[in-house]
């Protein structure tokens, strides 16, 4: 059996469980497994969302401020670009404290589904795809999208800071 195989079943779990008198109660478990799953799932499609809206609205402040600056930075107000900076400074802010929150909230929503697990007959996130990823603790074998995605809005943040030193700098 391969390495999956053996994290993948419950061996605690067997037809037994599955008598008729036993029916409901694995029914239960099992639709509030497919919710926590389900809801699993929206939240990493809200957090994507979330990028998205971050990343529009960084966008707009940076052609805003371009704008607002002409052409060239050479004679435009510190001021103007030391308010761009703060504006963009706290959307980074607030993008890093969301994403942070969304992978917190993933987190136990997996550790739910584990404890869900034990109680129907396969394993298949906690142990099985988890544990066939490496539980994330090697980059090479799978680098969890939120260990990136927490970057993001750093590398934003010191780009604009890089953009406002160059700017008054002219």
């Amino acid at each position: 059996m391969s390495d999956i195989g053996k994290a993948l079943w419950n061996t605690d779990i067997n037809t037994s469980d599955y008598s008729r008198a036993k029916d409901r109660y694995q029914q239960a478990i099992l639709e509030q497994y497919k919710l926590c799953v389900e809801m699993a799932d929206r939240v990493s499609a809200r957090r994507n969302l979330t990028n998205t809206f971050f990343l529009s609205l960084n966008s707009a402040v940076v052609a805003v401020v371009a704008a607002l600056s002409g052409h060239t930075l050479t004679g435009t107000s510190v001021w103007l670009l030391a308010s761009g900076l703060l504006i963009l400074f706290a959307q980074c802010a607030a993008w890093w404290v969301m994403v942070r929150s969304y992978r917190q909230l993933n987190a136990a929503k997996y550790e739910v589904i584990g404890a869900l697990e034990a109680r129907l007959p396969a394993f298949a996130y906690s142990r099985a795809e988890w544990g066939a990823l490496g539980q994330g603790l090697d980059w090479r074998r799978y680098l969890p999208l939120t260990h990136v995605e927490q970057w993001v809005p750093v590398i934003f943040a010191l780009s604009y800071l890089m953009a406002f030193v160059a700017g008054i700098a002219m």
